[in-house]
């Protein structure tokens, strides 16, 4: 009665005892597993503690060719010289895995006397074909084949020697010996592929992180453009239009051109709204929740009335003329920001109410784009800012070249060629 009546808490701790061996048991063996494997596929030159394991296979072998000694009735049982032969022969085994020809060298010196007082022929065998397994599985095949050669040579004498009659005894030790040394070819040339198929998720791992630097490079880059042909030209635009603002201030006080200093101000006020949205749409890659290609619609021919009306509010005299009315985003883009560069630049430096020439026409499957002043350009000895760096850098990005220097007729140009067809 009482074991049935036991409280049930008791037997819900009881089986909550029990999970934990369970789950213990059944990630151990994964665990294992993957030991071993790591064991299989690592270079035995290159494995952690590999002389003390040597030793302790050198020790657990020694110990099984002791019970061959014993137990297996194949030649007289070994006297004091075949004990202390057969006992020498395992220990060059410490040293197998850094001097594995040696350690050959030195356990055949000790077994083939071992085998001329006809001792036990078996108990030498295990560390015999340790030996050949350890030089087939790290070294190259001409070596293998050498090393095999020598020690079926060695193998034939032995045998001639101490068994003329045994021709079925050769064959099979000659077996072993083959078999062996395929299977440390065969573990070497796993060993390999692993160590290439490493390699190449490595190298892959390291051509993903380098691309996905080189995007996020070339991102940066193209908000730093955006970002200085937005704030050039709004800032410019608004320079140019506060100075107007101020000298209808100080004109004539008296007579005070309440329209114009309107009009000034409100061209003001719709700049910096215009560039207050470009500036939010720019920065709106910067957010970790957006994407980085949800960079809004981009900026094309479309937008050239405006950046013509923006630049005819700051005083300059602009004609356009755009004889091409579509081309891909990128491209549009591009001309869209050389453009407004290229305006802001006549505004600054080209003295005041300049002269300048849009020209934008399709010629060859290239858009062909010319901006032209009558000014003098920049003042030489400015320091050197980012316009015509940004300005070859957008050219450079669909394909495309860009010249910037004097023009034929005096003045400042600025030429450039947009392939449409490679454009992306």
């Amino acid at each position: 009665m009482t074991r049935t009546g036991a409280p049930p808490s008791r037997r819900g701790a009881l089986r909550t005892e029990d999970d934990p061996v369970q789950t213990s048991t059944t990630t151990a063996s994964p665990r294992l597993g993957e030991r071993v494997m790591a064991a299989i596929n690592r270079d035995p030159r290159t494995a952690p503690h590999g002389m003390r394991n040597d030793a302790l296979l050198a020790g657990a072998l020694a110990v099984v060719a002791t019970a061959l000694a014993l137990l297996v009735n194949d030649g007289l049982r070994p006297d004091a010289i075949g004990w202390s032969l057969l006992l020498a022969a395992h220990v060059p085994l410490v040293w197998r895995r850094r001097h594995p020809v040696p350690v050959l060298l030195v356990v055949l010196a000790c077994v083939a006397p071992y085998h001329a007082l006809d001792n036990n022929h078996t108990a030498p065998i295990p560390a015999t074909m340790v030996v050949l397994y350890t030089i087939a599985a790290t070294g190259t095949v001409r070596r293998t084949l050498l090393t095999g050669t020598t020690v079926l040579g060695v193998t034939l004498i032995m045998n001639a020697l101490t068994n003329p009659d045994g021709a079925v005894e050769l064959l099979r030790i000659s077996g072993w010996v083959v078999a062996v040394l395929f299977l440390g070819i065969d573990v070497r040339y796993y060993r390999q592929y692993v160590a290439a198929i490493v390699e190449r998720a490595v190298r892959a791992e390291r051509t993903r992180e380098e691309e996905a630097r080189r995007r996020v490079a070339e991102e940066r880059l193209r908000i730093a453009r955006d970002l200085h042909d937005l704030l050039a030209h709004s800032i410019t635009l608004i320079g140019v239009q506060t100075s107007v603002a101020a000298h209808v201030l100080a004109a004539d006080p008296e007579r005070l051109d309440r329209q114009t200093l309107a009009k000034a101000l409100d061209d003001i006020a719709g700049t910096c709204r215009s560039a207050r949205g470009e500036l939010r749409t720019t920065l709106e890659v910067l957010r970790e929740h957006g994407s980085v290609d949800a960079r809004g619609p981009l900026p094309g021919l479309d937008g050239l009335p405006d950046l013509v009306e923006a630049a005819r509010l700051a005083g300059a005299k602009v004609q356009q003329t755009v004889a091409i009315r579509q081309a891909p985003p990128a491209v549009g883009a591009a001309a869209y920001r050389i453009v407004q560069e290229a305006l802001t630049n006549a505004v600054r430096h080209a003295g005041p109410e300049p002269s300048v020439a849009v020209d934008l026409y399709e010629k060859g499957g290239a858009l062909h784009l010319a901006v032209t002043d009558d000014g003098t350009g920049p003042t030489p000895g400015k320091a050197p800012g980012f316009g015509l760096v940004g300005m070859r850098e957008r050219a450079r990005s669909v394909g495309g070249t860009l010249d910037a220097g004097p023009g034929e007729r005096g003045g400042f140009q600025v030429t450039a060629v947009l392939p449409l067809g490679g454009a992306t």
